[in-house]
């Protein structure tokens, strides 16, 4: 009886199908996933501003060999019972020996008297919402108010009446601002500022008064 038929007439008696993998083309141990021409996307330049597709691959030289796992995993560098295993061995052996005593202590209604009692997540979480709750006044970004514009005899404003009086308190506040920047200039050069000079201290009080520095 071939190999073959025993398989099989294990499996019927068994009462399982059973999966025989026979030998591919070459030797090979897995069907061939070579692509066809047709099949191939990569393409390579021939000239003249012609393209084709590359040419077949050639076959691996390991077809029908089995690499062993010796070949693609990390081996062990040093013998069994080294002294490295040994202390490993060691370290588990404290640890277990850790754990039996905080075991018994806890048992006996005792606690450890060297380890600390850890914070509970719960607990954590109320700690840092009082932390969050109790910050400080003056942390508080401050709230922008409107300007309430009021005429002289207290009335309020149109909204024509409000954009003058917008742009006359920015007149007079660019007017005190060049004043001091023309005043600054001339203590300390001891003239008063010409051409691109002023120039760009006229700019500068623009842009001062425009962020409201």
């Amino acid at each position: 009886m071939s190999i073959c038929e025993e398989v099989e007439d294990k499996s019927k008696r068994l009462g399982f199908a059973a999966t025989i993998k026979t030998a591919q083309a070459g030797g090979r141990v897995r069907p061939e996933r070579k692509k066809t021409p047709a099949e191939i996307r990569r393409m390579k330049a021939v000239g003249g501003g012609k393209m084709e597709p590359v040419g077949p691959y050639k076959p691996r030289k390991d077809i029908g060999s089995q690499r062993d796992s010796s070949t693609r995993q990390q081996q062990p560098e040093q013998e069994r019972g080294s002294a490295r295993e040994r202390q490993l061995a060691a370290a588990k052996e404290e640890r277990r020996r850790a754990a039996q005593a905080r075991a018994a202590a806890k048992k006996g209604g005792s606690a450890a008297t060297t380890e600390k009692p850890k914070a509970k997540p719960k607990d954590l979480s109320k700690q840092a919402s009082k932390l969050l709750s109790t910050k400080k006044a003056e942390e508080k970004p401050a709230t922008r108010t409107n300007r309430q514009w009021k005429t002289e005899t207290g009335a309020g404003m149109t909204p024509s009446e409000r954009a003058k009086a917008r742009q006359k308190e920015k007149a007079e506040k660019l007017k005190a601002r060049k004043a001091e920047l023309i005043k600054d200039f001339t203590e300390k050069n001891g003239r008063p500022p010409k051409g691109k000079e002023k120039t760009q201290l006229l700019g500068l009080a623009h842009s001062t008064v425009k962020s409201g520095v």
